[in-house]
């Protein structure tokens, strides 16, 4: 059984480090104006410190693939090709590309540069596999439309082309993402296929009847309410022997623009449930998705992969915001000997238990003390605060640790997001 790459999204620099750090063996990183998510929060990667970023995963062992897929008016393209040199100066392994513009492009200032063909390529069969390995590509991202039999089906034909499959992360509602209602509702304001969408199939709607305006309907189904666009986030924990033995080669995660404690344990329930599968391909892997329950998701569910068409059982009627089953309480930063240096990011007290993840480990402690920076001595850690705090036990990895609620929260969203599709 051949070990496929986990491939984690790294929406800014921090992030790069932390998908790393908790197992992912490459990243896929974007810098604005010709990558698909608008990023806005932390140390984010520009044509300035690309380079830096770049090198920072090569450090760590990983592989870093850039993407470049929006689609290109001429405008763009102009101002990509004045960009081109700082692009070949950093030294990405891969770009990722759905333009043949900017592939032109691509081939004609990084010949060396391998090049990956985006989700947004719309790759459905072993002939447009072909196409693309003829002109060059080396992976194909194959399109979230697919049953696995499907893509076992390319890999026999096309055996020599790297396949690139989504195992995790929300979905859009369009055929692999190619939505222009973003553009509309906004009226060109937000263009989701250059990187800015404003998730319209995450919004409530109303029915109106045009002869009598301002009278607004429910839009239900089943009773359950109505975010009639909304889809479930893939998961397919539970599914990775099949996806090895389809001959898939990397395993991606979608998430550039989810939060840290997202990726980091996104990142070590599939390094763990991918380790755990080679060794014993009969494994079971009902653990993983546990853990996964813990992260934010709109529930969960398999999408196209198990069969024809999509699950009836797949849209999020009655949430349009990812919950999560556990809550984030804090980063770990620093160790003076004693005490921990922490971020806070929710709530919690003193003596309370807390659940503590590093990328080696996972256990329950308590909270024995909190001061803050001037050393006075706390009962609460309140959200945004920098702290010292001590544990019961504690961390080996402090510098990458987190710290989230203990179990799986509520019995309502519990078995909202236990639905998996199968």
């Amino acid at each position: 059984m051949i070990k496929p790459e986990l491939l984690m999204p790294a929406g800014n620099v921090e992030k790069l480090k932390y998908a790393i750090k908790y197992g992912a063996d490459a990243i896929y990183l974007g810098i604005v104006d010709f990558s698909l998510r608008a990023m806005r929060k932390g140390e984010l990667i520009t044509l300035d410190n690309l380079k830096q970023a770049i090198d920072i995963a090569h450090e760590m062992g990983a592989k870093a693939y850039l993407t470049l897929n929006i689609f290109a008016f001429n405008n763009d393209i102009k101002h990509l090709e004045n960009c081109m040199d700082v692009i070949s100066e950093s030294l990405p392994d891969a770009l990722i590309i759905s333009d043949v513009g900017i592939m032109r492009l691509a081939k004609k200032y990084m010949p060396k540069t391998d090049i990956h063909i985006s989700t947004q390529a719309n790759i459905l069969n072993y002939e447009a596999v072909r196409f693309w390995q003829d002109m060059g590509a080396k992976r194909a991202i194959l399109a979230r439309e697919l049953p696995i039999e499907d893509v076992a089906e390319i890999k026999r034909k096309v055996p020599d082309m790297e396949l690139e499959c989504f195992i995790h992360g929300a979905q859009c509602v369009s055929f692999s993402g190619r939505c222009l209602l973003s553009d509309y509702m906004t009226n060109g304001e937000r263009k989701a296929n250059s990187g800015n969408c404003s998730q319209p199939c995450r919004w409530s709607y109303k029915l109106v009847e045009e002869t009598r305006p301002g009278q607004y309907y429910e839009i239900e189904e089943n009773g359950k309410g109505t975010h009639i666009l909304s889809t479930k986030d893939l998961c397919l924990v539970r599914h990775l022997k099949e996806m090895i033995d389809a001959g898939i080669d990397s395993f991606k995660v979608e998430g550039r623009t989810k939060s840290l404690y997202y990726v980091s344990a996104v990142a070590k329930a599939y390094r763990e449930a991918i380790d755990t599968v080679i060794k014993n391909p009969d494994a079971n892997t009902d653990v993983y998705f546990k853990e996964l329950l813990k992260v934010g998701n709109r529930g969960y569910t398999t999408g196209f992969y198990l069969g024809e068409g999509y699950p009836k059982d797949g849209y999020s009627y009655d949430i349009s915001k990812g919950l999560a089953g556990a809550d984030f309480l804090c980063e770990i930063h620093d160790f003076d000997g004693e005490y921990y240096k922490i971020k806070t990011k929710n709530k919690f007290n003193k003596n309370e238990d807390i659940e503590i993840i590093s990328p080696t480990e996972k256990f329950i402690a308590q909270v024995t003390e909190i001061k803050n920076l001037n050393g006075e001595e706390l009962e609460l850690a309140n959200t945004n605060d920098e702290l010292w705090v001590k544990f019961t036990k504690a961390p080996v990895e402090y510098g990458y640790a987190l710290a989230r609620t203990v179990g799986i929260k509520g019995n309502t969203t519990e078995i909202q997001l236990c639905s998996c599709g199968d």
